[in-house]
């Protein structure tokens, strides 16, 4: 699937430089976190075609689901747990080559076989995560860590 897409679309890295200025002019003028949070969603699924794409947002010691594209996601995820909690929990972009060998994760959709979850952080503290999820095994690398690093800084939190 990524080798028909590059053929369409360019190469991964194309397809973000390409994506970014797309989401800065999405972005630009809007000051409501929670359209901003969707567009950038609704933007990366619509290029990449994952099975889901979104936000949690860091509330009372959990991270709860936010704007989101794709099936119906997990509401709440503490600290610590599944891919989105560790992520939170270390402070770091984890990439999941393949869920069903990480410890603890949580199988929101039986769909998803590789994962990627970048931390939103500000003044130090994580305050939200963006989660991607595929259907293909090893769909994320370092690639997608750099750029999805990339967009949430555009984001106002």
């Amino acid at each position: 699937m990524a080798e028909d897409l590059a053929i369409l679309y360019g190469s991964k890295e194309e397809q973000y430089q390409s994506l970014i200025p797309q989401i800065r002019g999405l972005l630009e003028g809007e000051n409501d976190l929670v359209a901003n949070l969707a567009n950038t969603a609704a933007a990366l699924k619509e290029q990449f075609g994952w099975l889901w794409v979104g936000f949690y947002v860091v509330k009372e010691n959990e991270l709860v689901l936010g704007p989101f594209q794709g099936p119906v996601a997990c509401t709440r995820i503490k600290k610590g747990r599944g891919v989105c909690g560790s992520s939170w929990a270390e402070a770091k972009t984890l990439i999941v080559p393949d869920v069903g060998k990480f410890p603890g994760h949580i199988a929101c959709s039986s769909s998803s076989r590789s994962e990627i979850v970048v931390p939103v952080i500000r003044h130090n503290e994580v305050v939200a995560v963006l989660d991607a999820d595929s259907t293909e095994l090893s769909q994320f690398d370092t690639t997608d860590q750099q750029y999805l690093e990339e967009i949430i800084t555009l984001l106002n939190f």
